[in-house]
């Protein structure tokens, strides 16, 4: 079976949302790493030199290589990506290798023979 990575960089309060809809599309768990940090094309406003910056979740998805797109794509949609700028973004990544997934394999190719 081969995987991909999916990180996203969302708003902390899309985060459950991104969640949702990566498990609606067939992802089957994810990890969440909470207040990050990030800036786009505009730098952040300061008030009295204070940064006034939303926190920012970055959430990773070790997916199925056939489902990947199709995850990537929902989690777009539903974090408003490309619809609003700043939102957050979201990257696929190849997965050379990964372990201690043996126990998701048996659910994943149950889905796969679902789908395919």
């Amino acid at each position: 079976m081969h995987f991909k990575l999916i990180v996203a960089f969302v708003e902390d309060s899309k985060t459950d949302a991104i969640m949702e809809a990566a498990r609606e599309a067939g992802a089957t768990g994810c990890t969440v790493i909470n207040n990050a940090r990030g800036e786009g094309i505009k730098e952040s406003k300061t008030f009295f030199g204070l940064t006034l910056a939303s926190q920012r979740d970055v959430v990773l998805l070790l997916v199925e290589q056939h489902l990947s797109r199709h995850i990537l794509e929902h989690i777009g949609e539903v974090g408003e990506f490309d619809a609003k700028p700043g939102t957050g973004i979201a990257v696929l990544l190849d997965v050379e290798d990964a372990v201690g997934v043996m126990h998701q394999a048996e659910e994943l190719g149950e889905i796969m023979e679902e789908q395919l």
